[in-house]
C-alpha cells in the first residue's frame, strides 16, 4: 500500500502522535455497527500503519547506525591508548 495517498501532514508527525491518531480511528472503528461504511476507513488505517512502520525502521536504522559509530570511536580510542 502506497502511503502517497494520505495527507502530507502524517509524514511530518512523530511516531508517537501517528499511533495516537492510529488508537483513535481503531476506537472509532470498533464503534461503528455498520461495516460496509468502514471499509475505507479500514484502508485508510492500513496505510497509517504503513507509515508508523516505514518510521519506525528509520529510527531503529538511525539508533545502529549511532550505536556502530560510538562503538568505532571507543575502539578506537581504546587502540590508541594501548599503542601508546
Amino acid at each position: 500500500m502506497k502511503d502517497k495517498n494520505l495527507p502530507n501532514d502524517y509524514n511530518s508527525l512523530s511516531l508517537e502522535e501517528l499511533t495516537n491518531e492510529a488508537n483513535r480511528m481503531i476506537e472509532d472503528l470498533e464503534n461503528q455497527k455498520d461495516l460496509e461504511n468502514s471499509i475505507e476507513n479500514y484502508q485508510y488505517l492500513l496505510k497509517l500503519n504503513n507509515i508508523i512502520e516505514k518510521k519506525f525502521q528509520k529510527g531503529v536504522k538511525n539508533i545502529n547506525e549511532k550505536t556502530k559509530e560510538n562503538i568505532l570511536k571507543i575502539t578506537s580510542k581504546r587502540n590508541a591508548k594501548k599503542i601508546k
